[in-house]
């Protein structure tokens, strides 16, 4: 399941997760985004030691800017708090994949 987080609770769920978090930088208006919403949430069900989390760049923007978004969507990959891999642009499922695997290693 993915969950979704504000700037209230981004450390707690990110930075502090023991997990790889996958950061799903997304806008309700963003047609792109909308297609990737599915493939997240069935790769969230298929990776059970990954953490997928959404976050909504324009009620978010702080979160937004400390990651560089300028383009959405957006996956910032966190692992012990630190950015290891950020891709800009929609995927299929099987690319996204090969992705989170790159980032569990």
């Amino acid at each position: 399941m993915v969950k979704a987080i504000t700037s209230e609770n981004f450390d707690a769920e990110v930075m502090d997760s023991r997990r790889l978090v996958v950061i799903d930088m997304y806008a309700d208006w963003c047609g792109p985004c909308k297609m990737m919403a599915p493939i997240i949430e069935s790769l969230s069900n298929e990776y059970e030691d990954v953490k997928f989390v959404k976050i909504n760049v324009d009620d978010n923007p702080d979160i937004a800017a400390r990651y560089h978004v300028e383009s959405i969507p957006n996956f910032v990959f966190i692992k012990d708090g630190k950015m290891v891999n950020q891709v800009v642009g929609a995927r299929d499922a099987d690319s996204f994949a090969d992705l989170v695997d790159a980032a569990r290693t």
